[in-house]
């Protein structure tokens, strides 16, 4: 701590961003200041609490960048952010993407749904949403392809199909078509998108009048059904606002240490939906609230205008942000702004003891953890299975829990290579494997290992750590006669620790061996399905390797392969290549 007090009398009084490290030298936490003197005196000369508090304690060292500007402190920030991945910096974890409808008019006029990752490389795409409601996009979708014919089948058939003879198609793929007819039916779709609803039921009314001349009472109730559920959908989604401009109304809630964020889309003078968040607070309030909507469109539509709450930067934002963001104190815009903030509040109240206690079930029983095993640190913990059920195949997985949460993006499968199949061996090459890449590609190692397993497995663990120069622990679970994980084997003295099966902590360790041992078998059950076809199609005379990989990359199982006929294995392979496969398929029957 006099490290820290003798650095903070250097600190100058600029804008800037800094970054806070444990004593590995990890950064774990990275701000912004516009001063960087009182921020940082704050953590350690000020009375701090809660997540802050935590944080405090792990810190050892910090670091920080003079800027010239607020807004080169906020770009630097989420760089780092983006460059680190500190273990505080828990904003837009969950990182959402939301459909969107996707309006196709070369070469031929489709409606789907899409989502983007990154909406700014797709900018000459005709998008519309938001929509957090899928079902809602769904079936707008669905409603369009039935008033309209638009092309709905998949690549360019030979010949009319089903869709062209009930009307719900043009025939595209073999009919030269009309131009002002597409060109008016175009116009009215994204009319409609774009906020005329009235086009839509027009259409619809038009419809109905249609089928019930023809008799057709069955397909008239059916569009009558989402008329009703149009104009519903519809009068809720009205607002005050008439201009019809793209806005993000943003607000937020702050109480109990935690900050509940609410942005709210409004579409063409339409509410379509919101999007929730609720996390802790570690560093000041509006900080924090101004870096996670930097931080939400770096992945997100910026709409036309985004409008926030008064205490918000907006100048520092529509910097960044490129885009025009504003507040509003009185009128229509105040309301809009408040309501948000109701709901957001409401989300909070609604979701706290929830919060509370998802926090006693991850966060916390890793805490509890890493105090029975004595361990300085745990923010990451490596599982693995073994699984050798059916003999053809010997696979492992590891499975990545990162302060008491699964990482699913650092999930690794592996598929094993050695000949003695046993879990010794197993484990060693799995572990050579892992821990030997990490190394060559300096990526992050794990402050605990643990094995699906005894001693046996936790010295094949060890055998390859202590080869490689690497000192992790490992621990076992260890399942009683009942087949049940009651003790946890300590690699240090290879101690037996009882595992109270009411406590989070024997709930967290359930989890993450329930997580690690669907993930081994969900791949095992995939390559030996994936080694059947292999072994069927290796026995068919025309299929070679080309055509193989194509139909296991289609069907994914010899029961797909069954089921599918003639003329839809052709698309693949050859005549009688198909004729071949299907008199295998038949015979292999009989001969049962």
């Amino acid at each position: 701590m006099d490290k820290i007090k003798d650095k903070l009398k250097l600190v100058p009084h600029l804008p800037g961003s800094y970054q806070m490290k444990n004593k590995e030298g990890i950064i774990i936490y990275v701000g912004k200041a516009k001063d960087l003197k009182n921020r940082l005196s704050s953590y350690f000369t000020g009375r701090v609490t809660g997540k802050t508090a935590i944080l405090v304690s792990e810190i050892a060292d910090f670091e920080y960048i003079v800027t010239t500007s607020e807004v080169e402190a906020f770009v630097l920030e989420l760089n780092l952010i983006k460059l680190h991945d500190p273990k505080y910096n828990i904003l837009l974890k969950d990182d959402k993407t939301y459909p969107y409808i996707e309006y196709i008019s070369k070469p031929y006029p489709r409606l789907k749904i899409v989502r983007y990752h990154n909406l700014k490389k797709k900018d000459k795409k005709m998008l519309f949403g938001p929509y957090p409601n899928a079902y809602a996009a769904r079936r707008i979708v669905n409603l369009l392809n039935r008033l309209y014919p638009l092309k709905k089948c998949e690549g360019n058939p030979k010949e009319l199909c089903l869709y062209y003879h009930i009307e719900e198609c043009l025939g595209y793929c073999v009919k030269k078509v009309d131009s002002e007819k597409l060109a008016k039916m175009e116009q009215e779709i994204l009319s409609f998108l774009r906020g005329n609803d009235n086009i839509l039921k027009d259409k619809i009314k038009e419809k109905i009048a249609f089928y019930s001349e023809k008799l057709n009472y069955e397909k008239a109730l059916e569009l009558k059904k989402e008329l009703d559920y149009l104009s519903v959908v519809i009068d809720k989604q009205k607002v005050e606002l008439h201009d019809f401009i793209n806005r993000d109304i943003i607000n937020y809630y702050f109480d109990k240490g935690y900050i509940s964020m609410q942005i709210f889309f409004l579409r063409n003078g339409k509410l379509i939906g919101h999007h929730s968040e609720i996390f802790p607070l570690i560093t000041e309030e509006v900080d924090t609230v101004e870096t996670y909507i930097a931080t939400y469109y770096q992945k997100h539509e910026i709409p036309k205008e985004i409008i926030v709450a008064n205490n918000l930067d907006i100048e520092i934002l529509s910097d960044l942000l490129n885009a025009k963001v504003v507040t509003s104190v009185k009128g229509i815009k105040k309301k809009l702004l408040d309501m948000v903030k109701t709901n957001a509040k409401i989300a909070l109240e609604n979701k706290f003891e929830t919060i509370i206690r998802d926090e006693k079930r991850t966060y916390g029983a890793n805490e509890e953890l890493k105090k029975i095993l004595m361990l300085d640190k745990l923010d990451r913990i490596d599982a693995f299975d073994n699984s050798n059920l059916f003999g053809s195949f010997s696979v492992s997985g590891m499975v990545v829990f990162k302060n008491g949460k699964p990482a699913k993006n650092e999930y690794r499968k592996y598929k094993i290579s050695t000949e003695k199949n046993d879990d010794y061996h197993t484990m060693q090459e799995v572990i050579y494997r892992r821990y030997y890449k990490a190394l060559i590609n300096k990526s992050e190692l794990p402050d605990l290992i643990i094995v699906d397993g005894g001693i046996n497995q936790i010295n094949a663990c060890l055998d390859i750590l202590n080869a490689l120069k690497l000192n992790i622990r490992v621990c076992g679970l260890k399942k009683n006669d009942k087949h049940r994980t009651n003790e946890l084997i300590d690699s240090l003295n290879y101690n037996d620790i009882p595992l109270d099966p009411t406590s989070n902590v024997f709930h967290y360790l359930t989890r993450i061996q329930d997580e690690v041992h669907r993930y081994t078998i969900t791949y095992h059950k995939t390559i030996r399905s994936k080694g059947s076809i292999s072994s069927v199609l290796d026995n068919i005379e025309g299929i070679g390797k080309v055509r193989k990989k194509e139909l296991i990359k289609k069907y994914g199982s010899v029961a797909k392969i069954k089921e599918a006929s003639k003329e839809e294995l052709r698309e693949i392979i050859p005549e009688q290549a198909a004729i071949n496969l299907l008199k295998y398929f038949k015979e292999q029957d009989e001969n049962r």
